[in-house]
């Protein structure tokens, strides 16, 4: 058992004691990607969609960063970290997908993957939401993470 950090010896769940580790600066990158019907692309393709409940991107954003802030909340064994930066994006790919992207930073003991995959999530949930009245056939899809840096494994990044 001991080969899964949240698991201690007799398999008993818990939170994983990061006191030891090295405080270090870490970065991490998420997307998620929502594949959208045209009705949502011909109401967006000239900039932002505003609909009775905001303006879609702007809300997204919001949301995620708002989310990545609250990740350990949500997450049990996750630790609360102090974000030094979060940045959230989304923007159109092609005629048919909406790519969000978090960015999250922190100096800090563990790393901040949750925090960027929170934010991604929250913020693509935030778009089909606001979108659906358009079109409830949005397929939320490969959130993943893109890219960390920090802590002893030191810089990863997805194969392309």
């Amino acid at each position: 058992m001991a080969d899964w950090t949240h698991l201690d010896q007799t398999g008993k769940p818990g939170m994983v004691d990061v006191s030891g580790k090295e405080i270090t600066v870490r970065r991490a990158v998420a997307e998620s990607r929502l594949v959208i019907g045209r009705s949502i692309y011909d109401a967006m393709k000239d900039g932002e969609l505003l609909t009775k409940k905001g303006a879609v991107l702007q809300t997204a954003i919001i949301a995620g960063t708002q989310a990545a802030k609250k990740t350990s909340e949500l997450i049990p064994f996750c630790h609360p970290l102090p974000l030094d930066g979060c940045r959230v994006d989304a923007k159109f790919e092609g005629e048919s997908s909406i790519v969000v992207r978090c960015e999250c930073r922190t100096t800090a003991r563990t790393g901040v993957e949750m925090e960027a995959l929170t934010g991604a999530s929250i913020a693509a949930l935030t778009i089909y939401d606001m979108c659906k009245a358009l079109d409830k056939g949005i397929v939320i899809e490969q959130t993943r993470l893109i890219e960390k840096d920090g802590g002893k494994s030191g810089h990863w990044e997805v194969e392309h």
